[in-house]
């Protein structure tokens, strides 16, 4: 007579997804952080692209300097990004004991070119989310990179989304624990600026899961990397 199996069935860990809008030659941010060339070339379709990518997160995750802005920002946008900005989840990873900013944390250039182009193409008439104190009672990780990102991998839920700032998101680029890669890559040369795989220390592969190309010359190409 068989016996039952004892063998019990490794659960499944949440993916870490990158999210990054990028330049054709490489650049997440001009030299000084400057995101204004985003703004020239983002369409309708596009930022219906990344408003469905961000609803379907479980959480977002995100550098200390890019919480700041965000949590600066978007409580009082009612651009389509908001909803989701605001609703889901936050985790911010940084070393301090609190999340108010400091003399040391200037507002940065890629909050200024967020406000000057709030007014533009991707407005609302809804009314500004009333769940913005997600950011007031965003989770804090301040352990090693690795593990804390196992820590919320092991957890239940959608997956979790990173959105940067560079520095955040090349240290997750290095520590090659992102499942997957979807990158919006604008029709512009930058020629010099932040860049996103500066810091691979061992060249990997990618599979291109999916590429669609929008009217603004922008294309959404999602990545699974290889084994190394």
């Amino acid at each position: 007579m068989n016996q039952p199996s004892t063998k019990k069935d490794k659960p499944t860990m949440r993916k870490l997804i990158l999210k990054m809008s990028i330049s054709a030659d490489g650049f997440v941010a001009g030299p000084k952080g400057q995101i204004d060339w985003i703004f020239r070339s983002m369409d309708e379709s596009a930022a219906a692209w990344t408003v469905e990518t961000l609803w379907q997160a479980g959480v977002h995750i995100m550098g200390s300097r890019t919480f700041h802005d965000m949590a600066s920002y978007w409580p009082a946008s009612s651009e389509v990004f908001a909803a989701p900005m605001n609703e889901i989840p936050k985790v911010v990873f940084t070393r301090k004991d609190f999340l108010e900013p400091t003399s040391e944390e200037p507002t940065t250039n890629a909050l200024e070119d967020a406000r000057i182009n709030s007014e533009g193409l991707f407005n609302t008439s809804d009314t500004v989310s009333l769940h913005a104190s997600s950011w007031v009672h965003a989770g804090i990780a301040g352990d090693s990179l690795e593990t804390e990102i196992n820590r919320l991998k092991e957890q239940d839920g959608k997956f979790i989304l990173a959105h940067g700032g560079a520095s955040f998101a090349r240290s997750l680029v290095e520590s090659g624990l992102i499942d997957e890669y979807r990158l919006l890559i604008h029709p512009v040369i930058l020629g010099k600026g932040l860049p996103l795989f500066s810091t691979v220390a061992t060249p990997f592969d990618l599979k291109l899961e999916n590429s669609i190309a929008f009217k603004s010359g922008i294309i959404a190409n999602t990545y699974i990397p290889l084994l190394r």
